[in-house]
């Protein structure tokens, strides 16, 4: 049985989320999700979902046969309990595949990391267009997009 991991902040679930994880699940036979803490979330924005009920929305997915919360402390503790023979990465993450393979060996683990393609039939497929077109449509200025 080939155990995949998949791991995400999942704020806003979209179609490329949910194309993020058929791509990952059909990498083995049992996908596990790893959704971020908000506290560990330092790399964009924090989420505007509470993270209990972003893990709720990813275990209701028809491709995910498990999913938990990232560790406070170990970003590593859940990989060690789940034993995945693989680990996906979206199209976007900041790093590569090569990365966090060299970073999983040094933690004494050998799992390989596989970077799921972008989806691009959409035009509402990430959290941040999402919120921009709520933004626009309710008459604000999306971060970022202010005139100066």
């Amino acid at each position: 049985m080939t155990r995949i991991v998949a791991t995400g902040t999942f704020d806003i679930i979209h179609p490329g989320h949910l194309f993020y994880l058929e791509q990952s699940r059909a990498l083995g036979d049992e996908l596990y999700v790893i959704v971020a803490r908000e506290q560990n979330v330092k790399h964009k924005p924090k989420p505007i979902i509470p993270e209990d009920q972003r893990l709720a929305m990813v275990l209701g997915l028809k491709p995910v046969d498990h999913a938990v919360l990232g560790d406070l402390t170990d970003k590593f503790r859940p990989i060690r309990e789940i034993k995945p023979d693989i680990i996906t990465i979206g199209f976007n993450q900041r790093f590569t595949s090569e990365d966090l393979e060299a970073e999983l060996k040094r933690e004494g683990l050998d799992i390989r990391v596989v970077r799921v393609g972008e989806f691009r039939t959409c035009k509402l497929c990430s959290s941040r267009q999402i919120i921009d077109r709520a933004l626009l449509q309710r008459g604000y200025v999306p971060l970022g997009n202010e005139q100066t």
